[in-house]
């Protein structure tokens, strides 16, 4: 699965780049050997792993998630980008039943929005790309805006929680004017450029005086395994993230495209222009 904010803003295509660049870090790879302790996996099981975009993988089985059988590849797949937002699902103080803001409907943003509305949570998704709303009320999501309302009560200092997937500058300083005093505003998207002219001061002002806690929301927080006294971890949501999908609850129908290999140069070039229209781009390497 390519992973579009990661490869395309990390300088992966940048023409100056030197040496090889080994992109990706989401795949499902059908078992062909197994040596030693192989958790559970045998020949012709489908696993999910951080592996590239490449045709064979070769990984440690404590680094695999056995993908349940009846759910499909390019859907199992997608528990990798669910990851990213599974790491602020268990460590926010916002509980199920209170109002979550999701700044951004791209890939991460879409999946984090459909994730915390499967665990409870009143989600709303504010994106300005009309497309992406369409695509997010197609997945499920019943609320979206290109903006919010300068008049809009019913959301303007209400959030217990706003997920800021864009790494918009802009759209942080709005998740700080929605959230309610002693909530949070995570920072999921990577700011990877500046996109604005605001100053520092109109986030502070706003971060000081209504007492917002703006952190991170780096994935790495927890760690890869889990422990005495840190039960939740990367390969534990990856798992109970794909227990979630076996159940049913995503459909990604019209949401995910294949592409061969051969056509990556095309491929990347067209998400870099936003020329695809599914939020979930996938290289197939069977086809």
């Amino acid at each position: 699965m390519i992973s579009p904010g990661t490869e395309l803003m990390s300088g992966f295509m940048a023409e100056e780049s030197e040496g090889t660049r080994r992109p990706g870090y989401a795949s499902v790879f059908r078992v062909e050997h197994t040596a030693g302790e192989s958790a559970g996996l045998a020949p012709g099981d489908l696993a999910l792993c951080m592996g590239r975009h490449q045709s064979y993988q070769h990984v440690a089985s404590s680094m695999t998630v056995k993908v349940p059988a009846g759910v499909a590849a390019d859907l199992a797949v997608l528990t990798r980008l669910m990851n990213v937002s599974m790491t602020t699902l268990m460590t926010t103080s916002a509980r199920p039943g209170e109002l979550v803001f999701v700044m951004g409907a791209g890939p991460v943003g879409l999946l984090a929005a459909l994730l915390f509305q499967r665990c409870g949570y009143k989600v709303a998704v504010c994106d300005p790309d009309e497309r992406r709303l369409s695509l997010a009320r197609k997945a499920g999501i019943v609320t979206v805006m290109t903006e919010v309302p300068p008049d809009g009560a019913q959301w303007r200092e209400q959030a217990a929680l706003v997920l800021e997937c864009s790494g918009h500058e802009a759209a942080v300083l709005e998740g700080c004017r929605l959230v309610r005093k002693r909530g949070e505003v995570v920072l999921i998207g990577v700011p990877w450029q500046r996109r604005t002219e605001l100053y520092a001061h109109e986030l502070l002002s706003l971060v000081f005086h209504r007492y917002v806690v703006l952190r991170s929301g780096w994935e790495w927080e927890i760690p890869m395994q889990a422990a005495p006294f840190q039960p939740h971890s990367i390969m534990g949501n990856l798992r109970k993230g794909m227990a979630w999908l076996a159940e049913g609850w995503l459909n990604v129908d019209g949401l995910v495209r294949k592409v061969l290999p051969r056509d990556a140069n095309a491929v990347y070039n067209q998400l870099a222009e936003r020329q695809i229209a599914e939020p979930f781009v996938v290289f197939d390497w069977m086809a």
